[in-house]
């Protein structure tokens, strides 16, 4: 069952692409932070899904959030990743799944993590939760959303 609005995320740590260790405090330090789980890069949904994100690059600097994406991939494949697409933000080599855990996100024996966004607060309260596997569009469509009414309070 994974984490929904309300729910305090547990502290975890990671590498991102450059293969540098990032916690959630860290990733939290100037803002809010939309955590979002795809299943695999280069996949065309995953793709799709994490273009979209790019591409709102502005609007979520505006609202003060960071992105962050999160898959089983190995640092070398997330940095491939990144630099194809120019993403701008950290990906996450969540190769023992402590990230997807922490979400609850993960699924059984070798299939991918579900695809869900996490909206985390810098108290580390979630403040939306979203989960489509075929609505790449969603999830940053929501979380901004999101963000912009939190702003707006």
């Amino acid at each position: 069952m994974s984490l929904k609005a309300g729910d305090i995320v547990p502290e975890f740590t990671s590498v991102t692409e450059t293969g540098r260790q990032t916690t959630l405090t860290e990733l939290l330090a100037d803002g809010p932070v939309v955590v979002f789980f795809y299943p695999a890069a280069f996949t065309s949904g995953c793709t799709a899904e994490a273009c979209h994100f790019r591409d709102l690059a502005a609007e979520f600097t505006a609202v003060g959030a960071s992105v962050v994406g999160v898959s089983r991939d190995a640092v070398d494949k997330q940095s491939k990743f990144s630099e194809a697409h120019g993403f701008g933000f950290p990906l996450l080599s969540d190769r023992d799944r402590t990230v997807a855990r922490a979400f609850g996100v993960q699924r059984l024996g070798f299939l991918p993590n579900a695809r869900a966004t996490f909206v985390v607060d810098t108290d580390r309260k979630i403040l939306s939760a979203t989960a489509s596997e075929i609505n790449m569009n969603k999830h940053a469509d929501r979380a901004l959303d999101t963000l912009r009414q939190r702003a707006a309070a």
